[in-house]
């Protein structure tokens, strides 16, 4: 299946961002993106009982998509 443009500029941006999110041990995983730009991400390893996930989730991802791909609509996190 191809990807679609804004799913391949989602996953660039959060390639970039890993590094980032990989020091405190946790990691990010795509879930989806749907046609309207929403975003479903997942967080891992100590990501997933991090008490900053939710400031992780919006001033380090969502700021990011949002300033960097066009089409962008909204991110949430699922429950691993």
């Amino acid at each position: 299946m191809t990807k679609s443009p804004i799913q391949s500029e989602v996953e660039r941006v959060l390639d970039a961002m890993r590094p980032v999110i990989q020091e405190d041990g946790g990691d990010i995983e795509l879930v989806s993106v749907d046609e309207a730009g929403n975003v479903k991400i997942r967080f891992q390893g100590a990501c997933v009982s991090c008490p900053s996930r939710a400031m992780t989730l919006q001033s380090l991802i969502e700021r990011n998509l949002r300033e960097y791909v066009p089409g962008f609509a909204s991110v949430t996190a699922e429950e691993a």
